[in-house]
């Protein structure tokens, strides 16, 4: 099972999520997801389980823990939905004003 961990810290990198959730059970993959330009974490990620019996206490555990002065948001993880609509990337055009002469 797939479980979702948001609201993270910055300082947490897959190491130390793999070390926070370890504890509750075998993991297959602890991957947290960062921006593709500048490399930072975005402050959530994903921990994956072998065992759902162990993802489900890690939620139950970890769901609104303090860490690091901030409240863990730990859910199951859900499938993105392929037919909702996605927000298209704003165009930002500079010097492109209609009013100038």
């Amino acid at each position: 099972m797939k479980v979702y961990v948001g609201n993270l810290p910055w300082s947490v990198d897959h190491a130390k999520l793999t070390e926070l959730f370890a504890s509750f059970g075998e993991i297959e993959e602890a991957t947290i997801i960062s921006d593709k330009f500048s490399g930072k974490s975005k402050g959530f990620g994903f921990v994956t389980f072998k065992n759902d019996a162990d993802a489900k206490k890690a939620i139950a555990a970890m769901n609104e823990k303090e860490l690091e002065g901030r409240n863990l948001k730990v859910n199951e993880a859900k499938p993105m939905d392929p037919d909702r609509p996605r927000r298209p990337p704003q165009r930002r055009e500079f010097n492109q004003r209609r009013d100038r002469f």
